[in-house]
């Protein structure tokens, strides 16, 4: 009987782990830090992140099943933490990855062979990405590359073009400098190119106040307007929260963002009031057909928020980010403990 007993209890303790395993679909699927992602023309999905100095790859057709990770590059001093992170995107002649080490950016294009170009260096001043808080975007033909550069004042919102799949890279111009001589010093700024649109959004610093401004380019990122703020409550705070925020475009062409104040989580349309959806930090949007996916940590654990409101706890993590799959599924990929984890959720 003992026997027994012992058997059907192992098989409850399996049964127990299979269903919490198959109901959230928690996949480690490497060692490293500071995943990100991206999706091409023919639903594939591809992330990198950093294993110590090394930028690794790995891809997917379904969210489900990855390639072995493979190695874009060592870059010596790999910025790989606090939202600091090997960036990519896909555009339609390839993918583009860009990364970035004692200030200098460099970027990779993914060739038909499978093999990754040397490394060119994006920005036109030497040590200028000084705090490492970049991002990439692409749409057709165009990958767009913003950071935060050093200004004789501050830290300012610097960005550059690439029509080739990042081989090559246009004259670095300034995206917006603030009048209070920097925007926020250590919150990773965000970009979303969509045609010939480059949205960006940023933490800025004026007057004391922390908040989420939007900039927008209608030439595909040679000039830009003035910037809006986003929502219409503001952050006064005399430090930095380390939080940037993310940013979307949806199926008609309008930015959705969502962002951090104080210890809450808002989204918002520029124009329109701010809506509280949570608390914590780190957050992350993904749209589709005009309806806004989100994840965020709270409390150490990483939440992601379907349309209609239902929020589902992954577990353990930080950092996370959203991707569609299709219509009806997102994946979300996230780090923890030196590991990269991904889930795929039904809408």
């Amino acid at each position: 009987m003992k026997t027994i007993s012992l058997s059907v209890l192992s098989f409850f303790i399996f049964l127990m782990a299979y269903n919490q395993k198959k109901g959230n679909n928690d996949l480690v699927i490497a060692k490293g830090q500071m995943p990100n992602i991206a999706k091409d023309k023919n639903n594939n999905i591809h992330i990198v992140y950093g294993s110590g100095d090394s930028i690794m790859y790995i891809s997917s057709k379904d969210g489900n099943s990855f390639t072995s990770p493979s190695l874009v590059a060592v870059l010596p001093k790999l910025s790989a933490s606090a939202m600091r992170g090997p960036q990519i995107a896909a555009a339609s002649n390839g993918l583009v990855v860009t990364a970035c080490t004692n200030g200098n950016i460099f970027s990779y294009k993914k060739e038909t062979s499978g093999k990754w170009t040397k490394a060119v260096k994006v920005n036109d001043v030497d040590e200028v990405a000084k705090e490492a808080l970049m991002a990439l975007s692409a749409d057709s033909l165009n990958a767009y590359a913003i950071w935060l550069g050093v200004s004789p004042k501050g830290q300012n919102v610097y960005g550059a073009t690439s029509v080739d799949g990042g081989k090559t890279w246009s004259k670095n111009i300034l995206v917006y400098a603030s009048p209070d001589s920097t925007v926020c010093q250590c919150c990773k700024p965000s970009v979303a190119v969509k045609g010939n649109n480059v949205y960006v959004m940023f933490r800025n610093w004026l007057n004391g106040n922390r908040d989420l401004y939007l900039i927008k380019s209608a030439d595909g990122g040679k000039s830009f307007g003035q910037p809006q703020k986003l929502g219409k409550g503001s952050w006064k705070l005399n430090g930095c929260p380390m939080d940037g925020g993310g940013l979307a475009i949806d199926k008609s062409g309008t930015p959705e963002t969502v962002w951090r104040r104080e210890g809450n989580i808002y989204a918002a349309t520029p124009g329109m009031p701010e809506k509280e959806i949570g608390e914590g930090r780190s957050c992350s949007i993904e749209t589709i057909n005009n309806k806004n996916i989100y994840a965020w940590t709270e409390k150490g654990n990483v939440i992601v928020m379907k349309p209609g409101g239902m929020k589902i706890n992954l577990g353990k993590g930080s950092l996370p980010l959203v991707k569609a799959l299709n219509n009806e599924h997102v994946i979300c990929v996230w780090e923890n403990e030196n590991q990269i984890h991904t889930s795929v959720l039904e809408l």
